[in-house]
């Protein structure tokens, strides 16, 4: 399945969560056994020889595809989840939302010092959530290998956010306009 067939397999909700927004729905490529194989093949591709020691998923949806991803390069899973989800010890990171601020939190031993991760979420748009995470995991002392997405909103500039942080990013599909 090529990347063109995988954009063919994304939902566009207009008007979502607000007017002038175009929310892209990738639960319409979850459902899509073909294409939610290829998708977690290609986004695990260029870490499979980069010894992940962990692959890091943002809450939610990037707990679906970063568990899947874990299980293809046979490592483990640590959750990033909005504050206050986490039962044990968790530090926090803040991040900017359009009208307001927000807090993400990993459990203080989500993973060890120098341990490899990979960052994974399904869609980067300012970049704000994923270069929290980032952070969050280079407190713990993690090596940050890269960041995957499904989808990038290259014109909100959300990887060169991630990327300014020296984490190389693979995205599999770009939407232009929000």
């Amino acid at each position: 399945m090529t990347d063109l067939d995988l954009k063919k397999l994304v939902r566009t909700i207009p008007d979502y969560p607000k007017k002038g927004v175009m929310f892209r729905d990738i639960s319409t490529l979850f459902g899509d056994a073909a294409g939610f194989t290829a998708c977690i093949k290609q986004l695990a591709a260029p870490y499979q020889e980069s010894e992940v020691e962990a692959v890091a998923g943002i809450e939610a949806r990037g707990f679906i595809l970063g568990g899947a991803i874990a299980d293809r390069l046979n490592c483990g899973f640590v959750p990033i989840r909005k504050k206050g989800k986490l039962p044990a010890k968790a530090i926090g990171q803040d991040y900017e939302l359009e009208y307001g601020v927000d807090v993400i939190e990993i459990h203080e031993d989500g993973v060890r010092d120098g341990e490899r991760v990979l960052l994974v979420d399904d869609l980067v748009a300012t970049g704000g959530t994923a270069e929290a995470a980032v952070k969050l995991l280079c407190r713990l002392g993690a090596d940050v290998v890269g960041a995957a997405f499904v989808i990038d909103l290259p014109e909100l500039k959300g990887l060169d956010r991630v990327e300014a942080l020296g984490v190389k990013c693979h995205t599999l599909i770009e939407f232009e306009g929000e």
